[in-house]
């Protein structure tokens, strides 16, 4: 069990280092490359933009469940519930942004490592529910 706390722990520590670098990169970066987008935000760059979000929230919330489990706050089993499985798969999994060269190169650098931690907390989630016993359920 130990090696898999570690590996939830480092897991845990990059995604909060990483909704960190995406809030400072939308906050301040982003304005003072490209300021005319704060007064008329690119659609494109703004769906991106959530997509990274969408990735980072949905890894994160899954990462503190399996810290609740570890603490003994809440069972396996409850913590693999469908409820609280990753989501957003359609959304999350979709890579057709990641090679486009309109985007600036420090949000494709976000979409493409969030897409890499989407995947293999996607892969960890299957490694857990395997343990329980559950299976995912093909939509």
């Amino acid at each position: 069990m130990g090696s898999q706390t570690a590996i939830f722990t480092r897991t845990y520590d990059e995604t909060l280092d990483m909704i960190v670098e995406a809030r400072n990169y939308m906050t301040h970066v982003e304005p003072r490359i490209f300021p005319k987008r704060r007064s008329n935000p690119d659609l494109r760059f703004s769906c991106e933009a959530l997509r990274v979000t969408s990735r980072l929230t949905q890894v994160m919330a899954w990462l503190m469940l399996q810290r609740a489990v570890v603490y003994g706050e809440i069972s396996p089993e409850e913590a693999c519930r469908e409820c609280n499985r990753l989501s957003g798969r359609e959304v999350c999994l979709d890579t057709d942004s990641m090679t486009d060269d309109s985007l600036p190169a420090g949000l494709r650098s976000l979409l493409d490592r969030s897409y890499h931690l989407y995947q293999r907390v996607s892969r960890l989630e299957e490694m857990v529910l395997g343990r329980v016993g559950l299976a995912r359920a093909v939509n």
